[in-house]
């Protein structure tokens, strides 16, 4: 429901200041970056989507939900690298719990064991590790296929990629079979949410820029993001909440 809540609030900001903001600070590329989202839905409408559809229709929901509670448990082991990276050791116990514990008693992690057991999930990449260093995002990047990204965050991919577990298989057959898995789970997963984008009167492209940064400003600080005011980066949700709303 919070999510829902913010998400409403953002659509509302977004409509009301639609006419009169400027162009986007953070966001030099726009005319290559619109190139890009435009080859993305290309893709994604002629190939992603409809192999996600399929997914759907013909996998049950007990082993889609397996499916993607194992990756993300993969994906753990990437958080626990990037908490050691930046020294969070209250974190990183409980990511390596976490990881056992599903991995031990969730059959490789298909059941996610250890959120039953009250132990927390979270997410850590090295884009977050690098702006918890102090590097600056730099200009928003539409990166092609992977979508929303910056400068810093593509810069931090290859390095994420070496750290994923699927990258160290033997045989290209199981890094390629589980690569293609992954991102048909991860389309699968967004069809809830496509329903707001189907909105004729939102620039698409916009939209997920704008929603994303203010995301990823979230994920860096770990939701102690600071006063824009005083940064000068773009307003995070919760001002944007407070001054809708107020307390």
């Amino acid at each position: 429901m919070k999510i829902a809540k913010h998400l409403l609030l953002f659509c509302a900001c977004y409509f009301l200041s639609a006419c009169a903001t400027a162009p986007h600070s953070h966001d030099p590329l726009e005319p290559i970056n619109r190139a890009t989202f435009s080859f993305n839905q290309t893709a994604d409408t002629y190939v992603l989507k409809p192999v996600a559809k399929g997914y759907r229709a013909v996998v049950p929901t007990v082993i889609r939900t397996g499916v993607q509670n194992f990756f993300r448990n993969l994906g753990v082991l990437n958080t626990a690298f990037n908490d050691a990276l930046q020294l969070k050791g209250k974190d990183l116990p409980a990511d390596l719990a976490r990881f056992t514990t599903n991995f031990i008693f969730g059959l490789g992690g298909f059941f996610d064991v250890a959120t039953d057991m009250g132990i927390p999930y979270h997410q850590e990449d090295f884009g977050q590790t690098l702006g918890s260093w102090g590097v600056g995002s730099g200009p928003y990047l539409m990166l092609p296929i992977l979508g929303p990204s910056t400068l810093r965050d593509g810069m931090a991919k290859p390095v994420d990629f070496l750290t994923d577990p699927i990258y160290h298989l033997n045989g290209e057959s199981p890094q390629w079979g589980l690569t293609v898995l992954q991102a048909v789970d991860a389309r699968s997963n967004l069809f809830e949410a496509e329903a707001v984008l189907n909105d004729s009167a939102i620039d698409k492209y916009s939209f997920i820029r704008d929603l994303w940064l203010q995301k990823r400003r979230f994920q860096v600080y770990d939701g102690n993001v600071p006063d824009s005011s005083k940064s000068g980066g773009p307003k995070s949700l919760r001002e944007l909440e407070l001054e809708e709303f107020g307390e």
